[in-house]
């Protein structure tokens, strides 16, 4: 019996319409036949199959053997044993709910300008900027807000410069699939590339890697992952903030979740927003996910804990080992032993386990078999 080839086929009944698909686009960057394309209008956020070659849910390029959406998915069947094992050579134990890692830090920059802008004391951007001024990477796939910002619309943007690295820093809490701005960055010939996401786009370049997905793998050379519960859909603004608490999105100036929704605007206000309240807002590709703490980045990040200016950095690779401890060595960033907010560590592990939980009984038994869910 020949060897089992999933194609398009499989990935739309087990992930895309199989309640696993976290919309990260990952399938649709790699597809050389451009017959996938991406939605997200209306809180959908998935990847869809042109009603050609095969239509909807078959494709005619799969069928005659083309397999490279499934390998590129970082959710598709064993994923997440096959990614530990290509990052790490093994598999992980039982007690690293949070992933494999090498050591935690608080950190920040030491760049006041990038901590005033920043979130979490700046220290995303500023390994962002180290990367590409040590030709690390050539440009970073990143969210901005479209247009003025006033929208608070998050689109996948390739960032080539400081300026425009600058530009993408905080938080949106909304959706952006940035690795959508790969096809951006080839056109320019950018081919050392950095992505910054959330857990399930920091682990498209593993997934890529460990299942060979072809020349697109190979230009993804850093990924930086940001530790997130969930995020929600681009309504949240009208449908909560301005209905109920009469806050426009185009007065919004800055928003972090400290326990709540914190938003400043432009006008010098101050407002939170209880987190339940935006439950029925949560965006439905996060609904199944169990990673929280984006566990097949170089580098995690999270503003978790007591410190608002501090960063938690979750250091995974060799490679995330080196940029942290050059930039330290060149006085770029400072940083404390987690071992000063140990609340921040517990904080990190109880919120993987509750993400744990998400995963269905019925999906892959490698994500249950190696952390238990207690």
């Amino acid at each position: 019996m020949p060897p089992e080839k999933p194609q398009w086929k499989e990935l739309y009944s087990e992930v895309v319409t199989g309640g696993l698909c976290t919309g990260c686009s990952a399938c649709v960057i790699v597809c050389p036949h451009d017959v996938l394309k991406y939605e997200d209008s209306d809180g959908i956020y998935k990847p869809y199959h042109l009603d050609i070659d095969g239509g909807k849910a078959d494709c005619t390029h799969g069928q005659r053997g083309c397999t490279l959406c499934t390998r590129a998915c970082p959710r598709f069947r064993d994923w997440e044993s096959e990614i530990d094992i290509f990052m790490h050579e093994r598999n992980r134990n039982d007690d690293e709910v949070s992933g494999i890692y090498r050591s935690l830090v608080l950190a920040r920059t030491t760049d006041q300008s990038l901590n005033d802008i920043g979130q979490d004391g700046g220290v995303v951007s500023s390994i962002l900027l180290y990367a590409l001024e040590n030709d690390i990477i050539n440009g970073a796939l990143i969210s901005t807000l479209e247009g003025d910002g006033t929208s608070w619309k998050a689109v996948p943007t390739v960032a080539t410069t400081k300026e425009e690295i600058i530009g993408g820093a905080g938080s949106r809490y909304t959706y952006s699939a940035n690795p959508l701005a790969y096809f951006e960055a080839a056109e320019k010939g950018v081919d050392r590339l950095a992505l910054v996401g959330m857990g399930c786009q920091a682990s498209v370049p593993g997934a890529l890697s460990s299942r060979k997905a072809g020349k697109t793998s190979k230009r993804f050379v850093l990924s930086i992952g940001l530790l997130c519960s969930k995020t929600f859909n681009d309504s949240i603004f009208d449908e909560l903030f301005d209905a109920t608490y009469n806050i426009k999105r185009e007065s919004i100036k800055k928003m972090n979740i400290k326990g709540v929704f914190q938003i400043w605007c432009h006008d010098g206000s101050y407002h939170e927003v209880p987190l339940k309240e935006a439950h029925k807002w949560t965006r439905e590709g996060c609904k199944s996910c169990p990673d929280f703490a984006a566990e097949h980045a170089d580098i995690s990040a999270g503003g978790i804990g007591k410190y608002s200016d501090w960063t938690l950095l979750v250091i995974r690779t060799q490679k995330g080992e080196e940029i942290v401890e050059d930039m330290l060595a060149k006085g770029l960033i400072e940083t404390k032993p987690s071992t000063e907010d140990p609340e921040a560590v517990e904080l990190m592990n109880k919120l993987s386990r509750i993400s744990r939980k998400r995963w269905p009984e019925s999906a892959s038994v490698s994500v249950r078999r190696h952390i238990p869910v207690r």
